[in-house]
């Protein structure tokens, strides 16, 4: 009898520990919607934990929320069995949010950003000891979380960890603060909205060479360039087929980050992670917003 129970037993506890061995650190935001009324949950953190749960990697959300609308977030995450810290992730004050329009050519317009609680983000005293024991770290850096990133590698609270980040569309930074943030990266991830032959892009391949880091620069449609400094000085372009969006291609970024990073920290195979980033990247041009409708249940 007891060997009859020892297996889920023994599961559930291995799942409660792979989860601990990821986290995943960024902003949740009310995503509003003026024209109709809707107000959804959002971020580009949400997006990836929906897209890791999804995939069935398991991992643990680190993560602020405002008292305004907490219901908002939480029913989202519990319906998509999302894992967090009940007792840490609501604050006092109002929650991030961005006003979203969506215009005539069926892309969003995003304006009206407020920090809301992630203004002061810290980790917390029980969101600190799951960083002690966890072996992973995914984070979105908006400014809360880059400033939180800085603090806690100069106090060296980051060096068990292998870290990724997601640089997004570079407008938070310059190859010079680049450099500073990536101190504690160990792979980076740049939205680049540019041209490849941009010269901002050769400094962030003098980055990836110099420092020794794996940058992988997603360049839409328009192909992956991987640069892994790693154990020399390595660079790839991936092409990238184009596919008929039928949606929008915002969330295609988080989709393929998400799905790269499943793939990359289960086999350690960059052009494989590439590959099923790619594939789940494009999927996300069929949705009419970063999500499909039906992850949004009653709200969407």
């Amino acid at each position: 009898m007891t060997g009859a129970m020892a297996g889920p037993a023994e599961s559930a506890i291995q799942r409660e520990s792979a989860s601990r061995a990821t986290l995943l650190l960024g902003a949740a935001s009310l995503d509003i919607y003026p024209g109709d009324g809707r107000v959804l949950p959002g971020g580009g953190a949400l997006n990836v934990a929906w897209h890791w749960a999804r995939l069935g990697f398991p991992f643990r959300f680190l993560t602020r929320i405002g008292n305004d609308r907490p219901e908002v977030f939480l029913k989202f995450m519990d319906r998509h069995g999302i894992r967090y810290l009940p007792r840490s992730i609501v604050d006092r004050g109002p929650s991030a949010s961005i006003d979203v329009l969506i215009q005539s050519d069926r892309q969003p317009h995003m304006d009206n950003f407020v920090d809301g609680v992630w203004r002061d983000f810290r980790l917390d005293a029980a969101e600190r000891t799951l960083l002690a024991s966890a072996e992973r770290l995914h984070v979105i850096l908006v400014e809360g979380a880059i400033r939180e990133i800085h603090r806690l590698g100069a106090e060296g609270a980051l060096r068990h960890l292998e870290v990724a980040a997601d640089f997004l569309g570079f407008r938070h930074y310059t190859v010079e603060r680049m450099a500073e943030t990536l101190r504690f990266v160990d792979v980076a991830f740049v939205g680049w909205p540019g041209d490849v032959t941009d010269p901002t892009i050769d400094g962030i391949r003098r980055l990836a060479f110099e420092m020794r880091k794996l940058i992988v620069v997603t360049l839409g449609s328009r192909g992956v360039l991987v640069l892994d400094g790693r154990a020399g000085a390595s660079e790839v372009f991936v092409p990238v087929q184009a596919v008929p969006v039928a949606g929008t291609t915002v969330g295609c970024g988080d989709a393929f980050i998400a799905a790269f990073l499943a793939a990359y920290w289960r086999s350690g195979d960059v052009l494989a992670a590439v590959a099923a980033g790619k594939e789940n990247g494009a999927a996300a041009t069929a949705w009419p917003g970063p999500l499909p409708e039906s992850a949004y249940g009653d709200h969407g």
